[in-house]
């Protein structure tokens, strides 16, 4: 299990450090100057070209990728904003926590919710059960984050006025954010549980135990559900980098000081170490939550366990 996990572990630094490159390569590639954004349309030349040579934006390619670079990974240094005056880590860090909070409390609807509507389509398969699940994973699928949160914003804050629209002071505000953010995953979730499940229940061990006498319930919750989660556990971990990117959008239409309104404050005043910053801060939450994954499929499928434990006794006879 050691070598699982210290394979896991490795595979995680090309994958970052891929993110990295591609990030930082399409900023450096995309037209306009930052150094004319931040100065005023009055300033000089020579007042922009200062500016650029002060931002190191007058580095060849290789010079200021190796710079990034080494500053994130000998120090954790993520840089400076140039618009805030500030380090890009430090608000990184400050940040985070709100949007870890609204992505895990979706990632909690989701099991929630998403499991049991799934094992209830795929108990009732073209009943009734199954029709009005399987209606509201269609229409959590179909409908985008952004307009499930106007709605919701207009329903409950503006009509009805029982939460607030905005910003972010206790429990309730997350309670509208999470909601438009966690229903695609719900829906996602749903129909795969549904999948898995109708594929297990079919399976020649269930009908051994029917033939056993064991009532449905038992047969559901010892044989079906576990064998049944290996595929509904990916759905989590992707949903849950979903989830996170998600946030982009949700904390900016509900004023949110999250990493995602951080990024889209960067993207609109071009400021490059902030858009590149956050984007590889959420691909290393979300390589972190995928290693979970692939821990949580070490535990649970007995399969990787015996793949390792033969490969152990091989080494040991050797």
């Amino acid at each position: 299990m050691g070598r699982y996990i210290l394979k896991r572990l490795l595979w995680m630094i090309p994958v970052v450090l891929g993110v990295t490159i591609l990030v930082f390569s399409i900023m450096y590639l995309i037209p306009g100057d930052p150094a004319k954004m931040m100065l005023s349309p009055e300033a000089t030349p020579e007042e922009i070209e200062a500016k650029r040579e002060e931002l190191g934006l007058n580095d060849p390619y290789l010079v200021r990728l190796g710079k990034f670079l080494g500053g994130i990974v000998f120090r954790f240094d993520f840089g400076e904003s140039w618009v805030y005056n500030q380090p890009v880590t430090k608000e990184l860090v400050s940040r985070f926590p709100r949007t870890l909070t609204i992505a895990a409390i979706c990632i909690g609807l989701q099991i929630v919710i998403g499991i049991p509507l799934g094992i209830i389509a795929a108990v009732n398969q073209n009943g009734l059960g199954d029709r009005i699940s399987m209606f509201i994973a269609l229409f959590g699928i179909s409908l985008p984050n952004f307009w499930i949160a106007l709605m919701l914003i207009l329903f409950f804050s503006v009509r009805l006025g029982w939460l607030p629209p905005f910003g972010i002071d206790g429990f309730k505000y997350y309670i509208l954010p999470c909601v438009a953010n966690a229903f695609p995953g719900i829906a996602t979730q749903a129909r795969q549980t549904r999948s898995s499940m109708l594929e297990v229940i079919r399976s020649d061990y269930i009908t051994t135990a029917r033939a056993k006498g064991m009532s449905e319930t038992q047969i559901l919750l010892k044989h079906a559900l576990p064998n049944a989660m290996l595929p509904v556990i990916t759905i989590i971990g992707n949903g849950m980098g979903m989830l996170l990117a998600g946030t982009v959008v949700i904390e900016s239409i509900f004023s949110i000081p999250g990493i995602g309104m951080y990024l889209v404050g960067g993207i609109n005043a071009r400021d490059y170490n902030i858009v590149q910053s956050s984007v590889i801060f959420l691909a290393l939450a979300f390589t972190f939550i995928m290693l979970l994954v692939d821990l949580a499929y070490a535990f649970i499928d007995p399969r990787i366990k015996a793949q390792f434990a033969r490969k152990h006794k091989r080494s040991q006879h050797a």
